[in-house]
């Protein structure tokens, strides 16, 4: 897929624009939509089965052992004690490509890192960037504390394997962390093609972060959302991927695959708008606390695939509202 692909736009909409969807076109029990959302396009069954094998790359990093992620190569697991990320880099030749898959959130050290709000500047190995581009400082401290590590092992595996291209692919905390890895990547092999998935994933940097993303990756930076891990009715009230909220002046990099209803497919999911706040998409879903769909996120049949899901790793977390 190549990054250059046309879309709506790759300039960041209005920050702050957390918008609701008028009840009327929300189930009121289950607040998802009644109806698909009007002028979004279904995905195609090939794009929906990608999104799928990259989730499962991501799923898979939160097991304490996986010898074989997806069927693939092992190349070496990678960890920082003081942060407690840790993740895995598996190569498949049959794609010719790398994976690098981070954790999300799954400690009281990881809660530390999504608590540091405050924006900082891009410091990050391979990165060059605007000066105005500003990112979640706990994110950026949890990237760096393992991007040594990580780099070293992709140094060693290009020269063996100078045709492959790079895949960075995270859960949760583990999305803004693939999303920095990605970054860095594709400024260390500027050559290589560099693809980035993040599922659940709270919004990361500023406005100027978002349209460096838009930019650098264009299609191939992804970003999935599960039913209704969405929007911000009010304070300390939003899901993970708005939990960060645009009046803080973060922004949603694009582009933004909502699977908006049950059972998941390529039909029940969609493609938003290279924005990164489309409002017809997960931001008209009003939501409280972190939800189910944020811990629930089912892309495929794990009866089926041996790999584990995201649920069997992750409890569900609910908070009152109001709390």
């Amino acid at each position: 897929m190549d990054a250059g692909t046309e879309a709506t736009s790759t300039t960041p909409a209005t920050q702050g624009t957390d918008q609701v969807q008028p009840e009327s076109e929300l189930d009121a029990e289950t607040l998802m939509p009644i109806k698909t959302p009007e002028g979004v396009p279904s995905i195609s069954p090939e794009k929906y089965e990608e999104l799928v094998r990259y989730f499962k790359y991501a799923s898979s990093s939160y097991t304490l052992i996986c010898p074989r992620p997806c069927g693939n190569t092992l190349v070496t697991s990678f960890s920082n004690a003081a942060t407690d990320i840790l993740g895995f880099i598996a190569r498949d030749s049959a794609r010719k490509e790398i994976i690098v898959a981070t954790r999300g959130s799954a400690s009281i050290a990881d809660v530390i890192l999504d608590a540091q709000v405050i924006q900082v500047p891009l410091v990050a190995p391979g990165v060059k960037v605007l000066s105005e581009v500003r990112v979640h400082a706990g994110f950026l401290a949890a990237w760096d504390s393992v991007a040594l590590q990580v780099l070293t092992v992709l140094l060693a595996q290009h020269k063996i394997y100078p045709d492959y291209s790079f895949v960075t692919t995270g859960h949760s905390l583990g999305g803004a962390v693939a999303l920095l890895a990605a970054l860095s990547l594709k400024g260390t092999f500027p050559s290589s093609e560099v693809r980035t998935y993040s599922y659940g994933a709270p919004r990361t940097g500023n406005d100027a972060f978002a349209e460096t993303v838009n930019t650098t990756f264009g299609l191939n930076a992804h970003r999935v959302v599960h039913a209704n891990d969405g929007s911000l009715p009010g304070p300390l009230t939003a899901s993970v991927p708005t939990m960060i909220p645009g009046i803080l002046g973060y922004h949603h990099h694009g582009v933004e695959y909502w699977q908006y209803a049950s059972p998941p497919s390529n039909s029940t999911t969609v493609q938003c708008d290279m924005s990164g706040e489309d409002p017809k998409c997960s931001l008209s879903i009003p939501t409280r606390g972190i939800t189910i769909a944020h811990t629930n996120v089912i892309l495929w049949d794990p009866g089926i695939d041996p790999v584990l899901p995201v649920t069997a790793k992750l409890a569900p977390i609910s908070i009152p509202p109001g709390g």
